[in-house]
């Protein structure tokens, strides 16, 4: 077994030495709404450079995660499975569920992604690339669990926590383990200085990365803690937007400060390949892990936000740029996933897919290329059997195919359906006038289910004998 691991890895290496070995830099923003970028029609936000990232890349239209909270998400960028083959179905720790409010019971699911998944990191560890994490982590702790865990060489300011404790020197606070009385204490990064911003901080961190890593294929992982709570940026930013006129619904001026940060370091970074002159060897991508936080931002016109199943909590920005594309500054209707990342990043650097691993994905190379490409004939799903506190928020499994929604309430068993090219603001539910189209996407989301082992919810019997 030993030999043939060696044999495989010797091959990958020998296919990525026959081709060029791109770098790959990966963006991923917590939180971030649809509509919270420039490019994606804000008016209130200002983000220039992920702007231009667009201008030299392809913006995806019809771009989801693979949750609509953080931890699953992040589990299918890493797999390129869904969370509920994975049992990554909740954020983590979780601890939601109320064993006398809720009708039923949840699902069960892991606390840290299984060492046995061989991850993205893992695959391109293997062919000789420098693998950095910068950031939000939140798959798991120590002493297991961590980046360094499961492929990534350094690891600067990950671990099991969900957000900062400041995003302002020290980096401390704490926070209630739900459903306990019990606070835990978090840093997210050590060292800095008063006033040191901890989004700029982790910049210049990744910065280092470049600059030791430029002269052989790296893979930089830069998941930003911005702009997941707790709300919090700069005076001066925050000045900035306080004197300026609302945008449509949009109107935070710290949020919008924390956004900022975020445009600047993602300028940083890029200025830095160009530095380097790798900026024209580098495949970047920028995504986040689900929709905007509702008292925060406003998704509109997408219904709801983070947390709810509904467009605004799963349907979210991304943008590849793949070097000499002549896609450059086009946007692309297909529909796409988390889970794509994986094999979008072998294909682009030429190394062979691993349909075992990352089962659920699709490779979006033919579509960096050539946005025209004939989309495929395919089917999102989502599966989440728990509870959580946000607004429009209830345990449901969800289908989409081509512009139909099916979501299926797994609290009272109700159906909706959407037709979202005509309804992107899913208003009209039209399971009652379209019984025959409703019955047969609930159909193919149950086998889906069956096959993917999705863990299903079950009666409370303690909710039920109150």
């Amino acid at each position: 077994m030993r030999c043939l691991i060696f044999l495989y890895a010797l091959s990958l290496s020998c296919l990525a030495s026959k081709h060029s070995r791109l770098n790959v830099v990966f963006f991923l923003v917590d939180d971030l709404g649809w509509r919270d970028l420039s490019c994606q029609g804000s008016t209130y936000y200002d983000t220039p450079n992920i702007d231009l990232l667009a201008k030299s890349g392809v913006r995806f239209t019809n771009a989801y995660a693979t949750c609509a909270v953080c931890s699953p998400t992040r589990s299918s960028c890493l797999t390129g499975k869904y969370p509920a083959r994975t049992l990554i179905t909740q954020w983590l720790p979780a601890g939601r569920w109320s064993p006398l409010k809720h009708k039923k019971r949840e699902g069960r699911f892991l606390r840290s992604l299984p060492l046995e998944e061989i991850t993205l990191a893992e695959t391109l560890k293997k062919v000789g690339y420098k693998n950095g994490f910068i950031g939000k982590w939140h798959l798991g702790g120590a002493p297991f669990s961590l980046p360094i865990h499961h492929g990534f060489h350094i690891n600067v300011g990950g671990d099991d926590h969900g957000a900062p404790g400041s995003y302002f020197y020290p980096f401390k606070g704490k926070w209630r383990l739900p459903t306990t009385k019990h606070d835990i204490h978090k840093q997210a990064y050590e060292g800095g200085e008063k006033g040191d911003y901890l989004t700029d901080l982790l910049t210049s961190e990744a910065e280092s990365f470049v600059d030791e890593n430029y002269n052989h294929p790296f893979f930089l992982y830069f998941s930003f803690y911005n702009v997941h709570t707790p709300l919090q940026a700069k005076a001066e930013k925050i000045a900035k937007y306080q004197s300026r006129p609302a945008g449509d619904r949009q109107n935070n001026p710290i949020y919008a400060a924390m956004l900022e940060s975020v445009d600047e370091s993602v300028g940083r970074i890029i200025s830095r390949l160009k530095k380097h002159k790798i900026h024209k060897n580098t495949l970047i991508i920028f995504a986040s892990d689900n929709g905007g936080f509702s008292k925060a931002t406003s998704n509109f016109p997408l219904r709801a936000n983070k947390g709810s199943f509904y467009e605004g909590g799963i349907r979210t920005p991304m943008i590849i740029s793949l070097p000499q594309s002549k896609s450059a500054g086009q946007t692309c209707e297909i529909l796409t996933n988390s889970n794509d990342f994986y094999p979008t990043i072998l294909s682009a650097l030429g190394l062979p897919l691993l349909p075992h691993q990352h089962q659920d994905g699709l490779s979006l190379l033919p579509w960096l290329k050539d946005v025209d490409t004939p989309a495929p004939e395919r089917s999102l799903y989502w599966h989440y059997p728990h509870y959580n506190r946000h607004p429009s928020s209830f345990p449901c499994g969800v289908i989409r195919q081509g512009p139909w929604k099916l979501i299926e309430n797994y609290d009272d068993d109700s159906i909706e359906l959407y037709h979202l090219e005509n309804d992107l603001n899913e208003s009209q539910n039209l399971a009652q006038s379209e019984p025959k189209k409703a019955q047969d996407l609930l159909k193919k989301l149950q086998i889906w289910k069956r096959e993917t082992r999705a863990e299903p919810m079950q009666s409370n019997p303690l909710h039920s004998s109150r």
